[in-house]
């Protein structure tokens, strides 16, 4: 069966790409990461939150908007569980220890599937992942015209676009945070990580 019309294909690339580049909850988060720990457990986090994005792309390509929707509960309590997963994150920053750069990196105990399922929770409960894929894919792609291989290619483009944006924010907050050396810039960057953890978190659970 014939793929995606290549037209249609960049369309969806451009207006994934613009939609993941405007700072929201999952950006805040890989962005504080490493601005307080720098790239350490970082992989599965974000993989986390790319296959998020593919698990909503499933849902609206194969008609399970209404299934959300039907068990919406279900995705409540996703939303709250990324809001508090965001919460532990803010409270580990905000207490943790100016370190510099230079020396062992802030330790926030959490093992890769730790990172992977937060990463999880918190691309499944961003309203902008949501409404981008349940409610603004349509007009890009006409669904009902979906086969395995073009769902394939949506998917492979989501992964490559999301990590090409990500990997820019995490390079660009990695030579920011090189620039750290004072103890009491990096008790500021610590507590600003913190505050905007907690405000990520509040973004989240607050969005109906």
């Amino acid at each position: 069966m014939p793929g995606i019309d290549i037209a249609a294909l960049t369309l969806f690339a451009g207006a994934l790409a613009i939609a993941a580049a405007v700072p929201g909850p999952a950006v805040a988060a890989i962005v504080a990461r490493v601005l307080a720990r720098g790239t350490r457990g970082l992989m599965p986090f974000i993989l986390g939150i790319i296959i998020s994005d593919v698990v909503w792309l499933t849902l609206a390509v194969t008609g399970l908007a209404v299934l959300a929707q039907t068990f919406h509960g279900v995705f409540v309590a996703i939303k709250y569980l990324g809001a508090a997963y965001l919460l532990w994150l803010a409270w580990r920053f905000w207490t943790a220890p100016a370190v510099s750069v230079t020396a062992a990196p802030l330790d926030v105990s959490e093992g890769s599937g730790a990172a992977f399922f937060g990463g999880l929770f918190v691309g499944l409960a961003n309203p902008k992942a949501m409404m981008f894929y349940l409610a603004l894919l349509p007009g890009f792609i006409p669904l009902a015209a979906v086969t395995p291989l073009t769902y394939a290619e949506l998917a492979a483009v989501t992964f490559a676009v999301l990590a090409v944006i990500f990997s820019g924010y995490v390079l660009a907050a990695a030579r920011a945070r090189r620039l750290l050396t004072n103890p009491r810039a990096l008790a500021v960057v610590n507590r600003v990580t913190g505050a905007v953890m907690a405000g990520a978190a509040v973004a989240v659970a607050s969005r109906s």
